[in-house]
């Protein structure tokens, strides 16, 4: 992750003599998301295994397991900006659809979400957030569920900011300027970093932020 002002994918230019603080982005900024959700269901998955191996086998079925996931977030909308309260849920229904206590929801969902903090980093991540950290306020801002202190990185934030929290998710403005509020600063002294187009680089920009867009795929920004 270069740092935000020499970025070479940032769509503005940057008046760095403005920036008083940072907003980061963790997902896919700071390490790749997939790879990490991936390992966690399938700790959660052997977990079920010994725990409700009925349950296992129903989620075997990666497609129905999908579609419970989907079915979940589609009819409880008021959880769409809590990814924990989602996953715990469809566990829960996963469970009793298979006939297994659903009681296990919550000790299961802890197997997942402790599994989902152990992430790894981009190699330039932790060098870039190093040097940031050395010199601006950092607050984390994100939409998923990662935890900064159990990722082991929170001695380099002043704060973070969920979705979960605030009610609202990126590229809301409001997640934005609470953000802000965390850094001490007003937004437009903030320089948001993040690797989404849309949620990270229209939410900053529209929120009266500077931008540097962690472009690592090479998408086009349109």
């Amino acid at each position: 992750m270069d740092t935000p002002e020499h970025h070479p994918s940032s769509p503005v230019l940057l008046d760095t003599g403005r920036v008083r603080a940072i907003t980061l982005d963790l997902d896919d900024t700071l390490w790749p998301i997939w790879p990490t959700i991936a390992r966690a269901e399938q700790v959660l998955l052997d977990w079920l295994a010994a725990h409700a191996p009925a349950t296992a086998d129903w989620c075997a079925d990666t497609d129905r397991w999908k579609a419970v996931r989907a079915a979940m977030a589609h009819s409880h909308p008021e959880l769409a900006h809590d990814l924990s309260a989602l996953r715990r849920e469809s566990i829960r229904t996963a469970l009793v659809q298979a006939g297994d206590d659903p009681s296990l929801a919550e000790p299961a969902f802890d197997v997942f979400f402790a599994a989902r903090q152990q992430v790894e980093l981009f190699d330039d991540a932790l060098p870039a957030l190093q040097r940031l950290s050395a010199r601006f306020p950092v607050v984390a801002l994100s939409n998923g569920n990662a935890d900064i202190g159990k990722v082991g990185i929170a001695m380099h934030f002043r704060g973070a900011v969920s979705a979960r929290e605030c009610g609202v998710a990126k590229p809301d403005a409001r997640i934005f300027h609470v953000a802000a509020d965390v850094a001490g600063v007003a937004p437009g002294e903030v320089l948001h970093v993040g690797d989404d187009a849309l949620l990270d680089g229209v939410g900053a920009l529209r929120a009266g932020m500077q931008l540097a867009w962690v472009n690592r795929a090479d998408h086009v920004w349109d």
